[in-house]
């Protein structure tokens, strides 16, 4: 097995299940030290306490992760405004406060970095019923770019991926999936239907492979490329 990520210091948010989980095990499994944050944990990515009581533990971050997220999907004229402030707390400070914390870290040791931000394809595309996830993703994307230039001096690279239809538990607090699932008869069918509808090539992505194209920016063979967002969406978007 490769070793792309040996003797390298990871922080991954969001760690614990779906395109965290599946992204820290593979850094893992390729030498990294992995710094895990998760919401189930106790861990509010939103919160300035929990980053400053976290720095001490981030001093040597190589390569960040900035993952956690949450979903509302509701039309904006039911959208209730409490939702809408917890979605752009964890999708938008949440990411803003680990991408800062990382950079931190990174310009203290000197050895530059690099950052993946988590996004989604809901940032570039617009749909009904995602008012506040998709202006939280396009926040963040925007939010890496901006990064990506003030990181370039001090040699950290920033980068956005934005996934399409992932199979992993996000999907369970969406109401108009349990109904598809109820209605299916299967998580798995619920699934297969929705890729069959939205994407060319008619199926999701796995966590493993959006875990894969994340640490293919992480790594030196992604040296040149920063402030970039890449499009994992089966080509959902064209």
């Amino acid at each position: 097995m490769t070793r792309r990520f040996a003797d390298k210091t990871a922080l991954v948010t969001g760690h614990a299940s779906g395109i965290g989980a599946a992204t820290a095990t593979m850094l893992a499994g390729e030498g990294a030290r992995v710094v895990g944050v998760d919401l189930s944990e106790g861990q509010d990515v939103a919160d300035p306490a929990l980053w400053q009581q976290l720095a001490s533990d981030l001093t040597d971050i190589d390569i960040a992760v900035v993952n956690a997220g949450i979903a509302t999907a509701a039309p904006l004229v039911d959208l209730d405004f409490a939702d809408w402030r917890r979605t752009l707390s964890v999708n938008l400070d949440g990411a803003m406060l680990g991408v800062q914390a990382a950079m931190r870290a990174m310009i203290g040791h000197g050895r530059g970095g690099a950052i993946v931000v988590t996004a989604s394809i809901a940032g570039l595309k617009a749909e009904p019923g995602t008012a506040a996830y998709a202006a939280s993703k396009a926040g963040a994307i925007h939010l890496a770019r901006v990064a990506a230039k003030e990181g370039a001096p001090h040699g950290i690279r920033v980068n956005a991926i934005a996934p399409g239809g992932v199979d992993t538990p996000i999907w369970d607090d969406m109401e108009f999936f349990a109904q598809m699932v109820a209605e299916l008869g299967s998580r798995t069918a619920a699934t297969a239907a929705m890729a069959q509808i939205a994407t060319p090539l008619g199926r999701w992505a796995t966590a493993d492979e959006i875990a894969a194209q994340i640490a293919f920016l992480l790594s030196d063979a992604a040296a040149t490329i920063t402030g970039s967002v890449l499009t994992s969406d089966g080509g959902y978007s064209l």
